[in-house]
């Protein structure tokens, strides 16, 4: 299962749409399972694709929708138990909720025997706690079919629950594909990692390279980084929050790496967690932290406190910065 990730307006849904036929592409070449889909018209490709919506026909009931795709008595019901829609086969898809009517679309797309499936953001439209449970269920069900699947989404919680590998766009260009803990724990451009959020990205320079990683100017500061696969020495380097760990008072500065003095200049609750932003002494750019409830309650901390910071060696990620 390949999640396509990226911004609105960055090309993803028009990608979905160049594979299933519907849109020509500019240049290049659509290859299923080894065969060029030159030519082929869309009904002959072997791709089904899944809308927002579902685009259920409203005017016919669940059981009729799912047999429009040229699905069997027998493969309706199979494909209702495994999805759990077997309670509404004869209500009217109008009726439907948020949830059901996605399960049913699925089931529809399924009943055509698909080489691939497509799926364009299925949980766009949905209430968040919706959302959250369904991703997880979906995952299960995708992960049983015997189809390739590529889901589109920008959400890249959703990614990371539904993609054994994550394609993240940008501008109709594809900047990286990966196993989601290659995407979020090293990116290979500004973009990824911005738009995957490590928010805290930073311009430096490498001034060492040894076996216990890489040695950064950042300011007048020197910043011990893992081993860069980079050859340039003009870089980013990006942490994500999670990793920006605050040093208490009576904690013994050896056991930290990359400690940094300064104030804190805010801090925002975000519900789940709490965002903490930081400024260094030097240089003077913010660093943002984020802590768990229980770590930040804690902490007891408080706008324009003097703080001390630890960034991770291991979790600092060198990218390569374009002249």
């Amino acid at each position: 299962m390949l999640a396509v990730l990226g911004p609105s307006g960055c090309g993803k849904s028009t990608l979905l749409s160049i594979v299933a036929g519907i849109v020509a592409p500019d240049a290049g070449e659509v290859r299923l399972n080894g065969r060029s889909l030159d030519g082929t018209p869309p009904e002959e490709r072997g791709t089904v694709l899944v809308f927002q919506d579902g685009a259920l026909f409203p005017h016919m009931t669940v059981r009729e929708n799912i047999a429009y795709a040229g699905g069997t008595p027998d493969r309706i019901a199979d494909l209702a138990a495994m999805l759990e829609i077997e309670a509404v086969l004869d209500q009217s898809a109008a009726t439907l909720s948020g949830g059901e009517a996605q399960r049913v679309a699925l089931a529809r797309s399924l009943a055509a025997d698909p080489d691939v499936l497509l799926l364009d953001e299925p949980l766009a439209n949905l209430d968040t706690p919706i959302k959250r449970r369904l991703r997880f269920e979906l995952r299960d069900v995708l992960a049983g079919l015997d189809v390739p699947v590529v889901y589109v989404t920008h959400d890249q919680h959703h990614a990371t629950v539904i993609g054994d590998r994550i394609a993240v766009m940008q501008n109709g260009r594809l900047h990286q594909v990966d196993a989601p803990e290659e995407i979020f724990r090293r990116p290979a451009t500004r973009f990824v990692a911005s738009f995957t959020g490590s928010t805290n990205l930073f311009p430096a320079s490498v001034v060492e390279r040894n076996g216990r990683g890489t040695v950064l100017e950042w300011g007048d500061r020197r910043i011990e980084a893992s081993a860069a696969d980079v050859d340039a020495d003009d870089v980013w380097f990006c942490i994500r929050p999670e990793y920006v760990m605050i040093v208490r008072e009576d904690e013994p500065l050896a056991d930290r790496e990359n400690v940094l003095a300064g104030t804190i200049e805010r801090r925002v609750f975000q519900g789940d967690d709490y965002r903490v932003y930081f400024r260094p002494d030097d240089p003077a750019e913010t660093v943002e932290i984020r802590l768990p409830a229980p770590v930040y309650e804690r902490l007891e901390l408080a706008d324009r406190d003097r703080v001390r910071v630890s960034l991770k060696q291991r979790a600092i990620h060198v990218i390569e910065r374009p002249a």
